[in-house]
């Protein structure tokens, strides 16, 4: 009987055999490098597949290009600014004629047309700018965002890399897995930011024209609520900066980058939906508090009161969670100052929780509630003054004590 090949390897031919033999002698075979064979060029592709995850993650939270139309004659973008422009016209014509009709009111009237016929004139300007602006903004914040995140190590993609390359766990094949896992799941999460981004932009960059024409009234509250959604939903991607401070932290670990990047990924579209986070306007105005402690400049003073306005938040329970508005809450405050700016008022909506969320409140809050009752009781009993109509005190009389007449004497004659 035949000895057995001691080499496994002398069993293959051709390219086969020359690709064993080079993964057990710890070499490439091709190009002659030393390395650790099939183990190592599987490290080597796992790692160029972290790092085209990244790219197309960067690519899809800030992509060069918007869907929303570049210039003001697109076919996209014509039938709105038609409808804007003739809708912005026919409001300066009621303005006027309104005002020709109470010309007797004097300086009041004259000094609302002359408000109109300028406030017209910019809203038909701006119309035709409004795709040129969004357009140069979307590219800034995309190549804005690319220079901060490619910057340096300090940015969460530069320490995803860094720690691919020459991390603590680099090369144990399992952190590597679970680093790229977390990519995918990031790429999940980007793509829905895309897919809820972009067409958003599209949508307020189309309703720009009918929201400018409002203007032509003077009143410009319609005018700030888009603008601050629009810019909202260009700047998002900076949200990724809010988890920047904690890079340093776990430099070295790609399974705490991986997490790192799902909570930044989550916020973003957090962000998207809600806004800026509801802890904003306190950082806002601790800053605010700090300016105006460390100088007497009244300029500095107005420019920070402007950035940071004085602001109120209102809450059912001090000590409970907050209550966020609901999206159709959201979307209906939203449409009332729009159409508002109209002139056209709508019904508000009651200020009341949902049922689901009164259930809640009502079985969280009922110890509370209970004991605030009775204190009040307490409270209540301990403040009342005798009354001296009632009923004698059943207390014993001490020994040699004069028992109390049980009625007053009679008088004398």
């Amino acid at each position: 009987m035949p000895d057995e090949p001691k080499d496994n390897c002398s069993l293959l031919r051709g390219a086969a055999r020359t690709y064993c033999e080079g993964g057990s002698s710890g070499s490439t075979p091709g190009d002659g490098s030393p390395g650790e064979g099939v183990a190592n060029g599987a490290s080597d592709h796992i790692k160029d597949l972290a790092n085209s995850l990244i790219s197309k993650i960067q690519g899809m939270i800030a992509p060069k290009d918007a869907w929303a139309p570049h210039k003001a004659d697109s076919a996209i973008y014509q039938p709105f600014l038609w409808m804007g422009e003739h809708l912005a016209v026919a409001i300066f014509t009621c303005v006027v004629v309104v005002c020709a009709l109470t010309a007797w009111q004097g300086a009041p009237r004259l000094r609302q047309m002359g408000v109109s016929t300028g406030s017209t004139l910019v809203a038909v300007v701006a119309m035709g700018s409004i795709p040129g602006i969004v357009e140069v903004l979307h590219r800034a914040v995309g190549e804005a965002f690319t220079a901060a995140f490619n910057s340096d190590e300090a940015s969460l993609f530069g320490a995803i890399k860094e720690d691919l390359a020459h991390g603590a766990d680099s090369g144990n094949p399992l952190g590597i897995l679970v680093i790229v896992s977390a990519l995918v799941v990031a790429l999940a999460f980007a793509a829905l930011v895309l897919v809820t981004r972009e067409p958003g932009i599209l949508v307020f960059v189309c309703m720009g024209p009918l929201v400018w024409a409002s203007l032509a009234r003077g009143d410009a509250s319609a005018i700030r609520l888009w603008a601050m959604r629009l810019l909202g939903l260009l700047f998002c991607p900076f949200a990724l900066l809010a988890v920047t401070p904690f890079v340093p932290l776990v430099r070295g670990s790609l399974v705490m980058d991986g997490v790192l990047l799902v909570a930044a990924d989550v916020l973003m579209l957090r962000m998207i939906v809600h806004g800026v986070p509801w802890i904003g306007p306190r950082v806002a105005g601790a800053a605010r508090t700090y300016v105006e402690g460390r100088t007497s400049s009244p300029l500095v003073h107005a420019a920070v009161r402007a950035g940071a306005p004085d602001y109120a938040e209102q809450e059912s329970v001090p000590r409970g969670p907050r209550i966020v508005p609901t999206p159709g809450r959201a979307m209906s405050q939203d449409s009332r100052a729009v159409l508002g700016a109209y002139g056209l008022r709508t019904p508000s909506r009651p200020g009341r929780l949902t049922t689901e969320s009164a259930v809640v409140q009502t079985r969280r809050d009922a110890a509370r509630s209970a004991a605030i009752i009775a204190a009040r009781r307490q409270a209540r009993a301990a403040a009342q003054p005798p009354n001296p109509n009632s009923a004698p005190s059943t207390r014993p009389r001490p020994t040699g004590a004069p028992a109390a007449p049980s009625s007053p004497p009679a008088p004398g004659p």
